[in-house]
């Protein structure tokens, strides 16, 4: 038998329907049609986008991106087989472009056979670098292959726009708790593929546990049901009991879904520095711990903070930098598990902190400066020395002795100009109405009224 015969997407799906127990029960439990798809109702539920594009059999090149066990992969081989289209897998881990080609090879052959469609699955496409995705595309353009391309990072970010713009994007979300809890009683029924030839009794306390703790991860809820069953003695009468104590001992662990390198470190990190920022202690509480729990260090959350007391609180608290510093060397001298009062400490003392944006205005300056150049100091300004030699040289009056010292005035100011001449109405700095920021202002606003 060589190669092509092999891989025959018949042969695959053979293998699939007689799944044996030397399977993952997660595995035997992969859905083989739509009608067994659980979740993204916004993708595949009735008269969705996708849904009409599978009844009618026409698919064009897809992207899936969402994050683990959202059902990527499972819904390329459902498309494959709604479409009775030939299938074929490639890892962008292991796999490169010359299994790619083998791939279009037997494409080729399949087309001239008979005429049979071939959807290539290529799981983590992200990975692939700018040479292997360029490699794709004229056998998209031929029609030879339609690609299904998976990925948990933000597409724009990680592929490159001639694959995107011949691929439609479909954002698959975080399975429900509801769709976790179809699943497990839908492996507790079936008999086939499932645990249904086994005597098991499993208490709704038991299912929720096991969903919820799975965090939207099936292949995580459908492992711990297994492991369950089959590490729990028959009673007397031959059944399996699953209660929920047996459940809390199969998934300890509550699932965090968060990924460093991924969409969901930005998105928890956004949510925090939001939360601080809108004053809510608790929401950001919660999401620091969302980051924590996630395995991120807890350096990138100082460095946050870091940014936010000069970006977010800046002048109306001009302490608030040395806080979050003196807090970072705390930790950084007691680590784990005490560090965490540091990050408390930061984080509470930051949202409770007035709030101002002011110190953003050096962005502002710095776009008139690159937009118009920098103008000429007035010689008023200019250095004394400097001027003093350049003035002797040229015969002239030292410019500098114009200067107006601040220190010999009442309240140590004085009215003059410090702009460039072009420059001399700009105002750019607004002050904060919160904190010191704000008393500072007042204070300068009834020396300066004439």
């Amino acid at each position: 038998m060589d190669l092509f015969e092999e891989k025959s997407s018949d042969n695959f799906s053979e293998n699939e329907n007689q799944s044996g127990y030397d399977e993952p029960l997660a595995t035997r439990m992969r859905p083989q049609s739509l009608d067994e798809f659980t979740g993204q109702e916004h993708l595949v539920g009735e008269g969705k986008m996708l849904q009409r594009m599978i009844d009618s059999g026409i698919i064009g090149s897809l992207i899936f991106h969402g994050p683990p066990s959202s059902g990527k992969t499972t819904l390329a081989h459902v498309i494959s087989k709604e479409i009775k289209a030939q299938f074929e897998v490639i890892n962008a881990v292991l796999d490169g472009i010359k299994e790619l080609r083998k791939v279009v090879d037997r494409a080729k052959k399949f087309r001239k056979l008979n005429g049979k469609k071939t959807i290539l699955f290529v799981d983590e496409i992200h990975r692939w670098n700018k040479a292997q995705q360029d490699a794709l595309l004229p056998h998209l353009e031929s029609g030879v292959i339609t690609l299904v391309g998976a990925t948990t990072e933000n597409p724009f970010y990680s592929l490159v726009n001639p694959l995107l713009s011949r691929c439609q994007l479909f954002e698959l979300k975080p399975l429900r708790f509801e769709n976790v809890k179809t699943m497990l009683y839908r492996a507790l029924e079936d008999a086939q593929r499932g645990l249904g030839d086994k005597k098991v009794e499993a208490t709704k306390e038991a299912i929720e546990h096991l969903a919820e703790y799975a965090g939207g991860d099936i292949r995580n809820a459908l492992n711990a049901l297994e492991v369950a069953v089959l590490s729990t003695k028959p009673a007397e009468d031959g059944t399996i009991h699953i209660t929920l104590d047996i459940a809390q001992e199969s998934i300890q662990q509550r699932n965090v879904r968060y990924d460093r390198g991924g969409d969901e470190h930005y998105h928890y990190a956004s949510a925090f520095i939001k939360s601080m920022r809108g004053s809510d202690t608790n929401a950001a509480l919660y999401w620091l711990n969302a980051i924590l729990e996630g395995g991120d260090d807890p350096n990138f959350i100082f460095r946050r903070m870091f940014i936010f007391a000069s970006e977010d609180v800046g002048v109306a608290e001009p302490n608030a930098i040395t806080v979050v510093n003196s807090c970072h060397e705390a930790f950084m001298k007691c680590g784990m598990p005490e560090g965490m009062y540091f990050l408390s400490h930061a984080c509470i003392y930051l949202s409770l902190c007035p709030k101002s944006n002011s110190t953003g205005v050096i962005f502002s300056v710095n776009d008139e400066i690159k937009e118009r150049g920098v103008f000429e100091v007035p010689p008023y300004l200019k250095d004394k020395t400097a001027n003093k030699l350049s003035s002797r040289y040229l015969g002239l009056e030292n410019a500098s002795d114009d200067y107006q010292y601040p220190h010999s005035y009442p309240n140590n100011w004085v009215k003059q100009q410090y702009l460039p001449d072009k420059l001399k109405d700009k105002n750019w700095y607004k002050s904060g109405s919160q904190g010191k920021e704000a008393m500072l202002s007042r204070k300068w606003d009834e020396i300066k009224q004439p």
